[in-house]
């Protein structure tokens, strides 16, 4: 179903003047004004480094900012393409801001940018967080090179990042949706991504934006849509990802709720697509890997484990409706452990999020309920992690969650099973 249209008339009359666009460039913001001009400023000299030839628009789509957000958006310029390139773009960019609508979040920016992307025909579209510092030039060429020029219709980000920087992503989505989907995209809740114009309308027509999806599961339900649906999908190396990182022992619960929530509502629909699927898959890569530096994230292993214990003593009335036996008896032994000797095994954990996906399948308790209930198990799951890989290097910690990944994978039946 398609979005009744509520842009306002100036946005209107500047997208009739505009016409029709080659590439849409869509940033979604939220006070966002210290970091978004550094963005608009990279995307303006992406367009101009590697599409000087294609008509560009830049879609700033904002929650109503109060800390000049739009200002800075509308500011935002290369004084002098002199001083960085030797040819100037032959196209202007062009720059739209305007207000979204509906639930508060980030899938509902994105439901206006694809809203704006079919006024205008884009063949390809990007999407880029506001509040990146490590966003370059090239990040436009390699989200959107694959669709204009690979016949790709989504582009996935692969980034280096912190080994204790998402990890949501590395413990829950990207080996949950692997081995689902049996497409190994390594940042399916990246937040910058490429789409053709194609997939951007038929986003729209999916009549979603009164869910979680209009909040954090945005990035999960582009991703499976894109993967289940069929169209071709790949992903680019963009380097660090370097941007407001969260401390992954504070407060995520409402983020895990929306997210995880949006997987398992995912499931409902896409099952006969993803009980068929065995193994998974890698997809065609982009861009040239290197090292580059990261930012520490900061963590506080004790308070983790106390909100595990926490969590096992007030929760465990609600565990005990749907976690198998062994799994709860396991988990009282672990929260009398003392923080030295804390652990949470791989094959425990892939059992949980199993057991929680049948839950919500089964409804076997609220929604709701359910999904918070989750929150001190993958904190406690966090705390074993960061444990483990304390010495660790970025290649070694990336090979722990290829192998909880493949774990994910061989141990699939038990959601064929009692699906």
């Amino acid at each position: 179903m398609m979005q009744k249209n509520v842009l306002s008339d100036n946005v209107l009359n500047k997208i009739n003047d505009i016409k029709k666009a080659d590439i849409l460039v869509g940033i979604p913001s939220f006070n966002n004004a210290k970091t978004i001009g550094h963005v608009v400023r990279a995307v303006q000299a992406g367009l101009t480094k590697y599409f000087p030839e294609r008509k560009a628009v830049i879609v700033n789509s904002d929650g109503g900012s109060t800390d000049n957000t739009v200002e800075t958006v509308q500011n935002a310029a290369i004084e002098d393409f002199d001083s960085i390139f030797v040819q100037h773009a032959i196209k202007p960019v062009f720059k739209i801001t305007t207000p979204y609508h509906g639930i508060p979040g980030k899938g509902s920016a994105f439901r206006t940018i694809f809203d704006i992307a079919r006024m205008l025909s884009a063949r390809a579209c990007i999407v880029v967080d506001s509040d990146l510092r490590s966003i370059t030039p090239e990040w436009v060429e390699l989200l959107i090179k694959p669709v204009l020029r690979g016949s790709f219709d989504f582009v996935s980000p692969l980034y280096l990042r912190h080994k204790y920087d998402g990890t949501i992503t590395n413990s829950i989505i990207y080996p949950l949706t692997r081995a689902l989907y049996g497409k190994q995209v390594r940042q399916p809740i990246g937040g910058d991504f490429g789409f053709s114009g194609d997939l951007a309308e038929f986003y729209l027509s999916k009549d979603v934006w009164d869910t979680d999806v209009a909040r954090y599961g945005i990035d999960i339900w582009m991703t499976t849509t894109a993967i289940a649906n069929n169209f071709r999908v790949c992903q680019s190396f963009l380097g660090a990802k370097i941007h407001d990182a969260k401390d992954p022992g504070a407060d995520l619960s409402a983020m895990l709720f929306q997210v995880v929530g949006a997987t398992f509502d995912l499931m409902e629909q896409y099952s006969d697509k993803w009980k068929s699927i065995v193994k998974s898959e890698a997809v065609p890569t982009f861009g040239f890997k290197y090292a580059v530096g990261l930012e520490p994230v900061s963590v506080n292993i004790k308070r983790m484990i106390e909100r595990f214990r926490l969590g096992a003593k007030e929760l465990k009335t609600i565990w005990d409706k749907f976690l198998p036996e062994d799994v709860i008896e396991y988990l009282n032994i672990a929260a009398k452990l003392p923080e030295n000797d804390f652990v949470f095994s791989n094959e425990l954990w892939v059992g949980i999020i199993y057991s929680f996906a049948l839950a919500a399948h089964t409804r076997a308790i609220n929604k709701e309920h359910l999904l918070k209930a989750l929150t001190p198990l993958y904190i406690g799951k966090t705390a074993s992690f960061v444990k483990e890989t304390a010495e660790s290097t970025p290649e070694q910690v990336e090979e722990k969650i290829e192998e909880l990944s493949r774990l994910f994978e061989d141990k699939k039946n038990i959601l064929r099973e009692n699906w």
